[in-house]
Formats: C-alpha cells, sequence, structure tokens
C-alpha cells in the first residue's frame, strides 16, 4: 500500500454505522416505502393446499365479478406469456411462475388476484374456484429415490432429477487394506432464516418498448436476471431489475426471488398498469425456501493411530419440488471441499438431487456446507468412539499439515492458506476446554447429560460459480469451457468540490456494506467515514454489473471491498499526480489525510483534497493537446 500511513488507518477500527440512523428514526426506504405510480393494483396469491394433485380445472368467474378486481392470472396467461425457467440441468423438467399442470407441494402459487387494495385482493381469492386431484405425495429423499415412489415429473419418469459419482485416488484400495472400517448414516434437516422484511415486488409493463421496470429486494446472483429474461420472452436490455435502498435480512431466501417478479412482470403485461406485492408472513412462512435437508451415508476407512485413508459418501439431496436455478448448485460446490479440513488422500462421493412434495429449496446460509460437514464430523466423532480415543486427538492427527498449503484437496478444491493446527489450539484455550471438562464431570456426578463438541471446519470465502459445471457430463464441460464468478464491479467519482460517491455491485441486506466501504474509501483518499457517500442501489440498465453480481456466498469480502478499494486506489493516484505539481514532491511520496494532501516529510505544505478534486474537473493549459480539443485527468475510477 504505497502513500498509505497506518497512523490515520480507518479500516478494522470499530465506528458508528453509517446505516443507521436512518434505521432508528423509521427514514430507511423498503420496497413497501417507495412511492407508486397511480392506478398500481395490488397482487395476493392463491396457493395450493395439496402437497401433490393433477388441477382438473381453474374457475376465477366470480373474482373478476368482485368490485375492485382488475385481473387474475392463472395457467392460461402463464403458458402464453412466457417460458419454464432456465436450469442447470438437461432433464426434461418444466418450472413456470405458476402451476400449469400439477401442483407439487403445499403453497405453490395456482392463481393471482389483482385488485385496488391489498384487502380486496385477498378477498377474492376465496372466489376462485379449483378442482383438484390429489395424488400421493412423497416427502423423504430416500424413499423417493425408490423407482416405486410416487412421481412428481412423469416427463423425467423418476424422482432422481441429477446423480453423479466422483473417485479421487485409490478408493477401493484403501477400504481393502484398512484394519478399520466404519460408516453411518446421518439426516441433515430442512431449516430456514426467515428474514424481517419478507418478499417485495413491485412490477410494471412498459408496452411502447415491449419490457418490464422492476423494484424489488431481490439479492442476487444476477446470473438469474437471464432466467428472468428467458421466462419472460424478453431480451436482457428489456428487463430493468432495480433494488430498494434498504432490505430487511435475506440469508439467501431472497436469492430465489426471480420466480415471483416473473410473475408480476406477468400481471403487469395482462392488465396494462403497475403492480405490487408484499409477501406476508404467513406465506413466507408457508413458501418461501430453505436450506436442503439431507441423508447421507457416509464410510470411513482408518488406521489404528485414527488415520482416515479414505472416504465413502452417498447423499441423498433434498431439492423439494423443483431444483430452480442456481440449485443444484450448493450440492455440487461441497463436492470440492467434501474430505473438509483433513488430508485424506482418497474420496468417493455419490450425489443424487432428488425431488419431493416439499417447497423448493434455496442457497440459505452455508451454501451446501453445513451439510457435508456434518457428515464428515459426525464419521471423525464415531472413528473416537471405536478406538476409544479422544475426539481431539483423531481430528489433530488427520488435519492438514501446515506446511502442506497451498492444499490440493482430492476433491478439487485449492486451499491457499492456512494454518489449522494453530487455529485448534487457539480454540482449546480461548474456548476454556479444560473448564468444560470440569463442569462436565460435574454435571455426570449429578446424574445430568452434559456433551462437549468438536468439529473442523472450513468453507470458501467466495463462491466462483465454476463449480456449477460440474452437475454436467465431461463432453457438455468441454463445449460450455471455464466458468469463473470471481467478478466485481465498483465506482469511486469525485465531483468538482471533493464529495465522493461509492457504488458497486453489492446488494445488501443489513450487514453495514455501506459502512465498510466508506472505511475502506475514506482511508485511501484520507477522508472520514461519514464524507464518503455510498449507493448500492442496483439498476442492471445503467450500473455496472456481470453474472456474479449480488450479495451472496460471502461474496463481500473478497470481491466488492476489494473492488472498491482497486477503484479508491486509481482516484487516489490520479489526484496525487495533480497535487504534486503544487507541493514540488514526487506523487508516491504524498500522504492523504484529514482531507488534505501533503508530503510526509512535510505536512505543513498541503493542499485540500477538494482543491485538487476541483482541478481535476478543469482542462489545465498544459494539458490543451489542440484547438480541437483537450485532455484532462478524470475525476473518478472504476475497477473491474
Amino acid at each position: 500500500m504505497t502513500g498509505i500511513s497506518s497512523s490515520g488507518a480507518l479500516v478494522g477500527k470499530p465506528v458508528l454505522r453509517l446505516e443507521d440512523p436512518a434505521l432508528l428514526r423509521g427514514r430507511a426506504r423498503f420496497v413497501d416505502d417507495l412511492p407508486v405510480k397511480p392506478g398500481i393494483l395490488h397482487a395476493a396469491i392463491l396457493r395450493s393446499p395439496h402437497a401433490h394433485a393433477e388441477i382438473l380445472s381453474i374457475d376465477a368467474g366470480k373474482a373478476l365479478q368482485m368490485p375492485g378486481v382488475a385481473g387474475v392470472v392463472t395457467r392460461a396467461e402463464v403458458l402464453a406469456l412466457t417460458d419454464p425457467f432456465l436450469i442447470g440441468l438437461t432433464t426434461p423438467l418444466e418450472y413456470r411462475c405458476l402451476a400449469t399442470d400439477r401442483v407439487r407441494f403445499v403453497g405453490e402459487p395456482v392463481a393471482l388476484v389483482l385488485a385496488s387494495d391489498r384487502y380486496l385482493a385477498e378477498d377474492a381469492l376465496d372466489a376462485i374456484s379449483v378442482d383438484y386431484q390429489p395424488l400421493p405425495a412423497v416427502v423423504d429423499p430416500v424413499a423417493a429415490a425408490d423407482p416405486a415412489a410416487p412421481i412428481l415429473h412423469p416427463k423425467i419418469g423418476c424422482n432422481i432429477v441429477v446423480s453423479r459419482e466422483f473417485v479421487h485416488g485409490d478408493v477401493a484400495g484403501a477400504f481393502a487394506r484398512a484394519p478399520h472400517k466404519t460408516g453411518l448414516t446421518v439426516r441433515f434437516p430442512r431449516n430456514s432464516i426467515p428474514p424481517m422484511e419478507g418478499f417485495a415486488i413491485i412490477a410494471e409493463y412498459l408496452g411502447d418498448e415491449d419490457g418490464y421496470d422492476t423494484v424489488s429486494n431481490f439479492q442476487g446472483p444476477l446470473s438469474l436476471h437471464t432466467v428472468m429474461a428467458r421466462a419472460l420472452r424478453v431480451p436482457g436490455n428489456r428487463l430493468r431489475v432495480r433494488t430498494a435502498p434498504n432490505s430487511g435480512g435475506a440469508f439467501g431466501v431472497k436469492l430465489v426471488l426471480y420466480v415471483p417478479i416473473v410473475l408480476m412482470c406477468v400481471a403487469a403485461r395482462i392488465t396494462g398498469r403497475p403492480v405490487k406485492w408484499i409477501e406476508d408472513r404467513l406465506e413466507h412462512l408457508t413458501a418461501a425456501n430453505s436450506m436442503a435437508n439431507r441423508t447421507s451415508r457416509v464410510e470411513a476407512a482408518y488406521c489404528d493411530d485414527g488415520n482416515v485413508l479414505a472416504l465413502r459418501y452417498h447423499h441423498w439431496d433434498d431439492h423439494g419440488a423443483y431444483p430452480r436455478a442456481p440449485m443444484p448448485a450448493p450440492t455440487i460446490r461441497a463436492h470440492s471441499f467434501c474430505t473438509g479440513a483433513y488430508a485424506t488422500a482418497a474420496v468417493q462421493e455419490t450425489i443424487d438431487v432428488i425431488t419431493t412434495n416439499k417447497t423448493p429449496t434455496g442457497a440459505v446460509r452455508g451454501f451446501g456446507a453445513p451439510q457435508i460437514h456434518f457428515a464428515l464430523e459426525r464419521i471423525m466423532h464415531q472413528i473416537a468412539v471405536e478406538l476409544r480415543k479422544d475426539p481431539l486427538d483423531v481430528i489433530r492427527r488427520n488435519l492438514i499439515p501446515a506446511d502442506s498449503f497451498p492444499y490440493q484437496a482430492p476433491g478439487g478444491g485449492l486451499y491457499d492458506s492456512g494454518n489449522y493446527q494453530a487455529a485448534l489450539e487457539e480454540a482449546i484455550e480461548r474456548g476454556g476446554l479444560e473448564e468444560l471438562k470440569a463442569r462436565r464431570e460435574a454435571a455426570r456426578r449429578e446424574g445430568r447429560l452434559y456433551g462437549i463438541g468438536y468439529a473442523a471446519v472450513i468453507d470458501p470465502g467466495q463462491s466462483n460459480m465454476g463449480y456449477i459445471a460440474t452437475v454436467k457430463t465431461p463432453e457438455e464441460r468441454r463445449a460450455i469451457g471455464p466458468k469463473n464468478g470471481a467478478i466485481g464491479t465498483a465506482t469511486v467519482a469525485v465531483d468538482p468540490l471533493g464529495a465522493v460517491t461509492v457504488t458497486g455491485d453489492s446488494i445488501p441486506q443489513g450487514q453495514g456494506h455501506r459502512t465498510v466501504l466508506a472505511q475502506i474509501v475514506g482511508e485511501r483518499l484520507g477522508l472520514a467515514p461519514e464524507q464518503v457517500t455510498v449507493n448500492l442501489e442496483l439498476d442492471t440498465q445503467k450500473d455496472g454489473w456481470s453474472l456474479a453480481a449480488g450479495n451472496y456466498a460471502c461474496r463481500f469480502g473478497p470481491i466488492c471491498s476489494t473492488i472498491a478499494d482497486m477503484a479508491a486506489l486509481k482516484v487516489r493516484q490520479k489526484l496525487a499526480r495533480i497535487a504534486a505539481s503544487h507541493l514540488n514532491a514526487l506523487p508516491d511520496d504524498l500522504e492523504f489525510a484529514g482531507g488534505k494532501i501533503f508530503p510526509r516529510s512535510n505536512p505543513q505544505n498541503a493542499v485540500s483534497f477538494h482543491r485538487v478534486a476541483g482541478e481535476a474537473r478543469r482542462p489545465p493549459p498544459s494539458l490543451v493537446t489542440s484547438r480541437q480539443g483537450s485532455a484532462r485527468p478524470c475525476s473518478g475510477a472504476r475497477h473491474s
């Protein structure tokens, strides 16, 4: 960091969050707080009471006659105006924004009512008559994999929508020669983290250009923008996706918000009026996505000292009624680190992605990591029990050596750095293990149950999207070519008076991104965080973004903040070149602090930041190259 003084560093120091005043005073702007156009319609969704049933008929005649009702959307309109959503699979699975042939989970949307207010729309739901033919349902993934189980998607012919087997190393040989072998079946349950704010959408059909304008609390990734545009049969530049200034949490739940966005766009097109839908809490708890539940059979071949020679997995991953994009990415992603923090040389993994009559899943907190680590840590603990060893001894015996980094895991993951032994010892010390053991012994003497659990867990810090192609065959992967999502976009702009604005391609859901970016840019430019304005409202028609844009998979830390820092550094370097001529100093010798620019050797010889910024906006005479035009330094920088 040439030219950065540690004395004025902002990064790493506690500061008051810049987001909080508006939130605490009720001035934050969520989707439901934004102004709407006159004549806007409010939507209410009729949802299936059945887990599995054929839709024989839908009669919305009475609902259309009710006061205030402007329209009803059913499967007929959806089939006429949309295509099925793209998924990362080659199986003939059709998934649309509304049920068309049958319902496959309780809460699946069947019809949409549009009325002058939400109350009238909900009242009209009761007037819609749907004739169902109930079908047998299946909710356990292992049972669903049985050929005799009720089939959700007849065109596929079974409930296993994709099956992949990976073998790395001599797994068979290790199991043949190992003195010990063990196995167990673990069941990781479904779970979700409902955000404070549910789904929220405002959609408008732009008839003059046959396009759509939407505002929502969608969290990305923007690879799903293509999925929405294709479903709506419009090019990407005719689907404007904007996000509100504030969003009340997401945790991966709002990643699949693209499904109702398409539905509301259809509604706006049919009625010719803007449409607003604010999901209520009951809807969210009934039909929003959750983390995939998984049943895993895991086996280990190991030595007398607890050293694990090989692992075998068979996963039955339950993605609910439809594996919607970007599913089954979490399942496949975890394969790259399925040996965890351990130096196990051989691994075999069979992955079956299953459909069941439950709500579709999403990338809820962990993105496939908790399921794999739960199975792995359970088998490591069982090895300790069978050998009558302390679980920590087995963990220590198998950890990747500290001098092995960068480490290539058998599943393909590249671990860039680490010292797991040191991390374990620090956890033991700071976690007060000896005190916990004493409390355990005291509790057991009193006849109470008391246990101490151990786990060594890793997780990639950034999702690069390359793993998604793993669900395809090697031939298909070669045709597609390599993929990477390690990309971001940020802009740091300085106006003529020295005011700094930062934009980027993350979509915060309450984490404090505005504060962090203000700290990073403020440190580079010698400004206080409150002097830096950060605007992360995304607009796909005018802002820089990529398929990887969005807020997910810890992307903000390694990508978004780094890109903003790179853009700020470019601005700093340009301003330093301008200031150097005034200060009789070299650009690399200049310091930025306290709103001033000055040589390190002589802080009194300073020029104000805003003065230099203003000069960057004017073409100095020395830069005039001809009577026809002039060259001048840019007053902002974008990095991507």
